[in-house]
């Protein structure tokens, strides 16, 4: 039975949510502010919903890192440029950006459900098409309608963390997230690696279509609409925009959105470029490439579980995420003094230890600016995660050619542009967020703003 006062939101599989909600006549005293975000976690989220999630959040290195061994190999197919290659990937960065910005005010209008199945659906259709391109320029097309598709997943699933959880619990949540929707970027090129053993790179966009019908096929059946009816905006494109220019004009939130977002795009620089850093420069096969590549990730989900299980809740989430993005740029300066043979010729493991050291402080990045930034938002999640991701992948996108500009021979570039997004990334937290102005303590109350 629903206890006194309290509002049960039903799914598709039955009732989900159990709101609580302050009623005048009820006659036990409303719970504490303090015990609410952990009692929300505890009655709304079950382990399926968090499985869901985090397939939900693969959805983005799924498609990027199972065909990042196929890079060179598409070069060669397609007779075209590493650079021209290297656009397929920000083709799909920029739909998964551009595609945010649609998603999430539509789901903070209709629920989550709805835009995210219709987004699914057309993500199952791109990718299916991108098997059969002809050219470069096709590719190119259709990765970009893959990943404004695509985008439905990503926006989607941070929304319904917001809808779920608040304050240190969030920022668990989000760790927990990282766990599961780590292991995608560490089995997936080791996936593509192995579907190349046996077909070209067509083969790998064939099974990233039987992913996406599976996970459309789960997420029809067991995710429940997270966002009551009475929760949602019943304006349209002009109170979205305004809703936008509303949270971008809170300075905080804008210095986590644009330093999650520089982070990010440093990590992005390490996927578009470390194909062909690994196997051109270095002389890897498609599957070492995909076996370091799989070890970095690891290094990230270990540091993301970390942040969650040791440092939230213990520590200030600004100390933590200023300790990480400082050692990426550390991380990031020493990659770019060995690519530039200060060192002379070092070889591939001391750069491969340096991909691992920035790849691992993402770790305590990624989850703590978008906890940080949704904890200012409890009235626009879905809005505020459309900022979030197209930030990222807006910049992630333009950082994806600039490590592939000076050719296929060194890996300066690459090294540069990580150390140039750490430094802006630290720029924009201390100039805008002034974690020192601010209480930011993610105490046990989960007052953290």
């Amino acid at each position: 039975m629903p206890e006194h006062g309290s509002r049960t939101t039903s799914g598709p599989e039955g009732p989900l949510v159990r709101q609580s909600r302050t009623v005048e006549k009820a006659p036990a005293p409303a719970a504490p502010a303090s015990a609410a975000p952990a009692l929300t976690a505890q009655r709304r989220t079950g382990l399926l919903v968090t499985l869901v999630l985090g397939g939900l959040t693969a959805v983005p290195p799924l498609s990027m890192d199972m065909y990042l061994p196929a890079l060179p190999e598409v070069t060669r197919s397609l007779h075209t440029s590493a650079a021209t290659a290297q656009l397929t990937l920000t083709a799909c960065l920029t739909g998964m950006a551009l595609g945010q910005l649609v998603v999430g005010p539509m789901s903070d209008k209709w629920g989550r459900r709805r835009p995210l199945l219709i987004g699914l659906f057309i993500y199952i259709l791109a990718t299916a098409i991108c098997a059969f391109a002809p050219t470069a320029e096709l590719l190119i097309a259709f990765r970009l309608l893959q990943g404004l598709a695509g985008a439905a997943g990503i926006v989607i699933a941070r929304a319904v963390v917001r809808d779920l959880y608040d304050g240190v619990e969030m920022a668990r949540f989000f760790s927990t997230l990282m766990l599961i929707s780590g292991v995608a970027p560490v089995i997936a090129p080791l996936i593509g690696g192995q579907v190349l053993r046996f077909t070209d790179w067509r083969g790998i966009f064939a099974v990233l279509t039987v992913v996406g019908i599976a996970l459309t096929a789960v997420v029809w059946r067991r995710l429940p609409e997270t966002l009551a009816p009475e929760n949602r905006h019943s304006g349209g494109t002009a109170e979205a925009l305004r809703t936008m220019r509303s949270l971008l004009a809170d300075r905080v939130f804008t210095g986590y959105m644009l330093a999650g977002g520089f982070a990010f795009a440093a990590l992005f620089a390490y996927v578009s470029a470390s194909p062909f850093v690994v196997q051109e420069i270095y002389g890897a096969s498609p599957q070492t490439f995909s076996l370091l590549f799989g070890v970095n990730s690891i290094g990230l989900i270990t540091v993301g579980q970390i942040n969650g299980k040791i440092l939230v809740g213990r520590v200030s989430l600004d100390k933590v995420l200023a300790f990480g993005l400082s050692v990426i740029v550390l991380a990031a300066g020493a990659l770019l003094l060995m690519t530039s043979g200060v060192f002379g010729d070092v070889g591939l493991f001391p750069v491969a230890a340096g991909l691992f050291v920035l790849m691992s402080a993402m770790g305590l990045g990624t989850p703590n600016t978008n906890a940080l930034a949704l904890m200012r938002t409890p009235h626009a999640a879905g809005s505020a995660s459309a900022l979030l991701g197209t930030s990222s992948f807006l910049v992630g996108a333009i950082a994806s050619p600039l490590v592939g500009i000076a050719g296929e021979a060194t890996a300066v570039p690459m090294a540069l542009v990580q150390l140039v997004c750490g430094l802006a990334a630290i720029g924009c937290f201390l100039g805008l967020c002034r974690p020192w102005q601010h209480s930011a303590r993610p105490n046990r109350e989960g007052k953290d703003h």
